[in-house]
């Protein structure tokens, strides 16, 4: 029986794709090391994207996939991850503290971009990642009701807010400094200026993916997003219909004018499961998000279902992420975390600079 060696070995390994990166970790340099002694191999992978609900998986794909060597009678595959600093527009430099920002947006109101934004936080934090969200709706937050927060926030230096907190998630809103029933009657310039206050005047904690819950639309807020606030990526939010489509492809175009990579379309509301009988109908359409991802060549990260435990959830100020951590939403949230933030860790990176030479030893 032939030895095992560095050709064999990541031969194979180039024939398992990783199902989040969607492409081998040899080829996205996720392979930190491999340790041949003599039929016993040993192999370390570090990802760029927390991956804590897929990290035992994908160590029993890749030990299965080295097993299938010639030459090779038992493999130990560990996994960690290491998220780091993305690209930003060209103009900005990142914040400190802040190692990249996920804006999460949609065309138009309606579509549940709000929930997909405060579930995707919550999720990216169960995958292992430190993380914050910032409420840019001004005129409608709803990220306190939703994290069921109450009171507002400190400062313990007179001129920057701590963030508040709500299941290990940083946040940040104007409906923490108002009244909730409090109208705010502000023109496009105040509106603007108090979403820079709310992002660079909050003291965030060494957060490794800050999501931003924006307004719906490509007004103001939007604009300024993109000119003054370093942006890693964008999440589009529609439902399947072909109004919410329509919208949503004017979001994605505007992100792709201002430089900003979208790093994928979550389609909610995709289907209605009756609570009571179980009869499954597309409601508002079928398909949709999956032809928007294939037109503009972008990915789809997932797909919702319209359930009314989900507004539950949230409206009660328990996201399904925490409400039922081990539900089957709350792995679809996952997912579509593990997803985004996999594509976000091939955006516009030199891996040759970030991760070390593999290693093989032959003993």
């Amino acid at each position: 029986m032939s030895a095992a060696t560095n050709e064999t070995v990541e031969a194979a390994l180039k024939d398992y794709v990783e199902p989040h990166l969607g492409r081998d970790l040899v080829s996205s340099k996720s392979i930190k090391s491999i340790d041949i002694e003599g039929d016993q191999v040993k192999v370390k992978v570090s990802l760029g994207f927390p991956a804590k609900g897929a990290a035992d998986a994908i160590a029993e794909a890749v030990k299965q996939t080295v097993e299938g060597v010639e030459g090779v009678s038992a493999a130990q595959v560990d996994v960690d991850w290491e998220v780091r600093s993305h690209s930003v527009q060209k103009s900005l430099k990142p914040i400190d503290n802040i190692k990249n920002i996920i804006a999460v947006a949609s065309g138009k109101g309606g579509v549940g971009k709000s929930t997909t934004a405060v579930n995707l936080a919550l999720a990216l934090s169960a995958e292992g990642a430190t993380v914050g969200i910032l409420d840019a709706d001004i005129y409608g937050p709803s990220q306190p009701r939703m994290l069921g927060i109450s009171g507002k926030p400190e400062s313990k230096d007179g001129n920057r807010l701590e963030p508040m907190t709500a299941y290990d998630l940083q946040a940040m809103s104007i409906g923490f400094l108002i009244e909730e029933e409090t109208p705010m009657i502000w023109r496009g310039p105040m509106v603007t200026q108090a979403l820079e206050q709310l992002l660079n005047d909050t003291n965030w904690s060494e957060l490794d993916y800050l999501v931003i819950d924006l307004p719906p639309g490509t007004g103001d807020t939007q604009l300024t997003l993109a000119q003054k606030v370093p942006v890693s990526g964008a999440v589009i939010v529609t439902t399947p219909q072909d109004i919410a489509l329509l919208d949503a492809r004017k979001g994605l175009k505007m992100f792709q004018k201002v430089e900003v990579p979208v790093l994928g379309v979550v389609e909610n509301m995709s289907i209605h499961i009756c609570s009571k009988c179980g009869h499954e109908e597309h409601i508002f359409g079928e398909g949709g998000g999956t032809s928007m991802a294939e037109q503009y060549g972008i990915q789809l990260l997932g797909s919702l279902p319209l359930d009314i435990h989900i507004r539950e959830e949230t409206d009660s100020g328990k996201p399904s992420v925490v409400a039922d951590a081990e539900g089957r939403v709350a792995q679809m949230y996952r997912e579509i975390a593990r997803k985004t933030a996999a594509k976000l860790s091939l955006q516009a990176k030199d891996y040759a600079a970030k991760f070390p030479r593999i290693v093989i030893q032959n003993n």
